[in-house]
């Protein structure tokens, strides 16, 4: 007969003694359980004791916490957290140095506790810690520990960043605007900084003051790569958190400073690979950047300005060299009207009126202006062989400029914030100061080739469009190093290569049409929905690793979670760092008993979605996020790592609730699956008919039997 459910069998440790084997009754109070391993040990006291993990992150079980305990966990006697807190508050304030550091040693490791950390901030402990640093008499090993701990205890949410002096801000920036400073203080000094400006406004302007954007730069310089991603972490936090007037102005620092040229040489093409945390915040400059263009493209066009009139006055006289500025009036604006229609305007009569709809407003004339001026051969032979056309085939200029500023700026989500897991950076980004209109002169001339290429018309235009749309996500989906690879990869990617890729691409999803084919994929399909779902759950079984929300500090920290082999427990718990394997279930302290989940949800639907900030509360993060409802009321919240992670969970949680599964992935792998099915099916059976009277179904060839692992 199996225990009963409310009794977890578990062994207990003290410091010299033998472990206690016990039976823990989830009814009984925590206390009573305490006291009676006291009594074991003949420990008086037992409200100054605690029970905590021994093995793991070692936290300490609580009231709430307790029903986590599984059978053969072990667990530690410890002094209580109010008990502990008060020791090392008083260590820490002693007079003796070694002491004081070992204190400090053992808080950074206790700091990551929630329950301890609140029992330290509550008898101040953080202002201790900040008295300390304020005094400027702490070096070493010693402000490293302090700064740790810190930073854990301040990483809890219990008290607000605004509590923070003036002091202690100036202290901070002064370890990272000295010369020669311990790496770890630094890192650590880089990090808190970086909270202090992402998390409170005021403290934005204060650090803003006292750090210069040319120190944070030359760590940028330095070999180590956790310091630059310090660094870059906290440029971007200044970045993102600067008003709207000082963006721009910032962005003119960072470009006399040289920043773009400093990242390309020491990071994107130095000595070592690009870790995921610097590959992450590489990606966020590049969207701050892009940004900046936001309020050019949502500016509309003056009809009435004079001085932005000029400038397709300008685009014309370049184009045809002002020869017909000497006519009249009348006859010099029949001439205009006729020369912007060679340039390819909507509107002949006032070009203007095309760049009244945002986006892409003015930015659109600010590309092409830049094409005109900085490649002018190119911008003159593109009008001028499009004009000399009279077989309608002529690719209007402006109108396909101002779509193609368009598309650009959603290709690269261009006035969107930072998606908190991306790591997609564009090296060819990094590798010229007037990246985006390079970027946009050199899709200017893809587009013009493949209008020759599908010898299109005016009607073709949407067309030409999304065969251009294409060919550049196709070409920076392969990440070009440089501007010029970009052109390469390009010029791969013709008319004729984007047809053939649309049909492998066709004929892998969906070889044949026919009846006989439409019957035998009917007939397979419950066979093949049954083991996606089997390939679902056995990837539930060996778990995945989630990235923890709301960690707006450089360290990294993961948690992990893992269906059990029989299907009835969802296991859980943190790690520190990310696991290069499956995690054994015995590091993983909180489960969940699938009987007990009453249903999932996905998208904003999620608790910790409507909890978000703007800035994680973007289409990406809710398109990963989903969450488990189970009883009580209780709910466990994830975010995907990436799209396949998320349709597996998903999937799989269906599956275990009995319900359909219906991801993108599940209807892809379904249509994988049966079109490799037939092809083997095929082989056998030479022809394939539909009888009117169907005869009984033949065993199935062994040969059909096969195995599909997406691992």
């Amino acid at each position: 007969m199996p225990p009963p459910s409310d009794i977890v069998k578990v062994a207990i440790e003290w410091p010299g003694a033998n472990a206690q084997l016990i039976e823990i009754d989830q009814k009984k109070p925590l206390s009573s359980i305490v006291r009676e391993v006291c009594d074991g040990w003949s420990l008086s006291g037992a409200e100054q004791f605690a029970l905590r993990y021994a093995d793991g992150p070692q936290l300490y079980i609580t009231e709430q916490s307790r029903c986590d305990i599984k059978n053969g966990t072990i667990l530690r006697l410890a002094i209580s957290p109010a008990r502990a807190a008060r020791q090392l508050l008083e260590r820490i304030q002693s007079h003796g140095i070694d002491a004081r550091l070992e204190a400090l040693k053992e808080l950074a490791k206790l700091s990551a506790d929630p329950t301890f950390a609140a029992e330290f901030i509550t008898m101040e402990g953080i202002g201790t810690l900040a008295r300390l640093v304020e005094s400027g008499t702490h070096f070493g090993e010693m402000l490293a520990f302090t700064l740790t701990a810190f930073l854990e205890l301040m990483d809890h949410g219990i008290v607000s960043w605004d509590l923070l002096s003036l002091s202690f801000i100036k202290q901070i920036a002064g370890y990272v605007n000295q010369p020669m400073v311990d790496v770890s203080i630094l890192q650590r000094s880089l990090a808190i900084l970086e909270s202090m400006v992402l998390n409170s406004h005021s403290l934005y302007h204060r650090v803003a003051q006292e750090i210069t954007v040319g120190q944070l730069i030359g760590h940028l310089q330095v070999s180590n790569q956790e310091i630059q991603t310090y660094a870059i972490a906290l440029i971007n936090a200044l970045f993102l958190k600067a008003p709207e007037d000082r963006r721009q102005e910032m962005a003119s620092t960072l470009a006399q400073k040289h920043l773009r040229s400093i990242i390309l040489n020491h990071i994107i093409r130095g000595n070592r690979p690009i870790k995921a945390e610097m590959a992450h915040q590489l990606y966020v400059l590049q969207v701050l950047t892009f940004n900046l263009l936001e309020e050019r493209m949502m500016t509309k066009m003056d009809p009435n300005d004079q001085a932005q009139r000029d400038i397709i006055f300008e685009l014309r006289r370049i184009a045809f060299d002002g020869e017909n500025d000497t006519a009249g009036t009348e006859k010099r604006k029949a001439m205009y009207t006729k020369d912007y229609k060679m340039l390819g305007f909507t509107n002949h009569v006032n070009p203007a009126m095309d760049f009244t709809q945002t986006p892409p407003g003015m930015l659109a004339l600010d590309n092409m202006l830049y094409l005109a001026k900085l490649h002018q051969d190119t911008y003159i032979r593109i009008v001028l062989e499009n004009s000399s056309r009279e077989d309608k085939h002529e690719c209007p200029f402006g109108r396909c400029a101002i779509e193609l500023t368009r598309m650009l700026c959603e290709i690269l989500q261009v006035g969107e914030l930072p998606n908190e897991g991306c790591n997609d950076y564009h090296p060819m980004f990094f590798t010229h100061d007037r990246a985006w209109e390079e970027f946009f002169c050199v899709c200017i001339q893809l587009l013009n080739k493949t209008w020759k290429e599908m010898r299109a018309t005016a009607e073709d235009f949407n067309k030409v469009m999304q065969v251009v749309r294409e060919q550049i996500t196709r070409a920076l989906a392969m990440k070009p190093a440089s501007l010029d690879q970009l052109k390469s990869k390009l010029r791969s990617l013709s008319y004729s290569e984007i047809l053939r890729l649309r049909q492998t691409e066709r004929m892998s999803q969906d070889d044949f049409q026919s009846p006989p084919i439409i019957e035998l994929r009917e007939r397979i399909q419950p066979e093949i929905l049954e083991l996606i779902k089997q390939q679902r759950l056995n990837r539930l079984c060996e778990g995945s690793c989630f990235r923890k929300l709301g960690n707006r500090r450089r360290q990294e920290k993961f948690w992990f979670c893992r269906l059990s082999l029989n299907h009835k427990v969802l296991h859980y718990g943190d790690l520190d760092e990310s696991p290069q394997g499956e995690v054994p279930f015995e590091l993983l302290s909180d489960k969940i008993h699938v009987s007990d989940i009453k249903s999932v949800v996905t998208g904003k639907d999620c608790p910790h979605m409507k909890e978000k900030s703007a800035l994680k509360q973007n289409k990406e993060v809710l398109e990963l996020a989903f969450s488990v409802f189970y009883d009580p009321d209780e709910t466990l919240n994830f975010v995907a790592p990436n799209k396949y992670e998320y349709c597996i969970w998903t999937d799989g949680l269906c599956a275990l609730l009995g319900r359909e599964m219906g991801s993108d992935l599940t209807r892809s792998d379904l249509d994988t699956l049966i079109n490799m099915e037939m092809k083997l099916r095929l082989l056998d059976l030479e022809n394939i008919t539909i009888p009117e009277a169907p005869p009984p179904v033949p065993k199935e060839p062994s040969s059909y039997n096969f195995t599909y692992n997406y691992s």
